[in-house]
């Protein structure tokens, strides 16, 4: 992460998609909400019709100009996803098929105009050629089968292009201007939900991982990816394997938690 911070002027259309799905969460597991409360969930989901195909700043907060970023449209459909699954569960009054008709459409976009064919994966942003380690919420925000082919193979290109010893940077600001100065670090919450996505694709369980840049020996418990050699060799630790081991208690306890 770099220093500074624009979202105050920034439209983010994640956010939208994160409030739905703590929204109902809450409503599943801990209390019902109120007719008041889902009044302003029919606010914000018949907004999020009109305006979920904008472009937007995105989770990062990039200053390189509005794009219309895939994580953004993906929390767009979880958003419309949620408020459907809710009115459905409870209930409650909704224009299903207005909404029916958006989530639709956001899959829809995502899956022919976010794929690129060339790299085998999902990309960064439509029609880009670059990868972004938010989608790796993709399968965990149940959008796509964890071990669906396409899945498993923008697996695989994130592993070799954003992955070092078991941590993962959010993008390659080289081969994507984001408009900020500095170097990129590699970002926490990217390597915990790279693990829980290798852990929903059976790699850590299944002999081998898909690549052969994955040889796990009796001192790394997990197999040790590496980004690029300037990054640094890709021979594991003790420490790292403790840290692997903790990643994936964690992801088992978040799976579990959310069904």
């Amino acid at each position: 992460m770099r220093i500074g911070n624009a979202a105050a002027k920034q439209l983010q259309l994640d956010i939208y998609g994160e409030l739905m799905d703590s929204v109902y969460l809450y409503d599943r597991w801990h209390q019902l909400i109120s007719s008041a409360h889902w009044d302003n969930i029919i606010a914000r989901a018949d907004w999020l019709c009109d305006h979920w195909d904008q472009p937007d700043e995105g989770i990062w907060e990039t200053r390189g100009g509005p794009k219309k970023f895939l994580y953004s449209q993906l929390m767009c459909w979880v958003g419309m996803e949620r408020a459907i699954r809710l009115a459905i569960r409870r209930g409650l009054p909704a224009d299903l098929e207005r909404w029916r008709k958006a989530r639709d459409a956001i899959y829809r976009g995502i899956m022919d105009r976010g794929w690129s064919p060339r790299l085998k994966a999902f990309t960064h942003y439509e029609g880009g050629e670059v990868l972004d380690a938010a989608v790796l919420l993709m399968p965990l925000v149940k959008f796509i089968s964890p071990t669906d082919p396409k899945w498993l193979s923008t697996l695989d290109a994130l592993t070799a292009s954003l992955v070092s010893h078991s941590l993962v940077y959010r993008y390659d600001p080289l081969a994507s201007p984001d408009g900020v100065r500095g170097a990129e670090g590699t970002f926490s919450a990217c390597s915990f939900w790279y693990v829980e996505a290798l852990t929903r694709a059976g790699a850590w369980m299944r002999r081998g991982w898909r690549s052969s840049r994955c040889s796990p020996t009796p001192t790394t418990w997990a197999c040790m990816p590496s980004r690029s050699a300037s990054r640094g060799s890709s021979k594991g630790t003790f420490t790292q394997a403790l840290t692997h081991l903790a990643l994936i208690s964690a992801a088992f306890n978040l799976d579990r938690a959310l069904g």
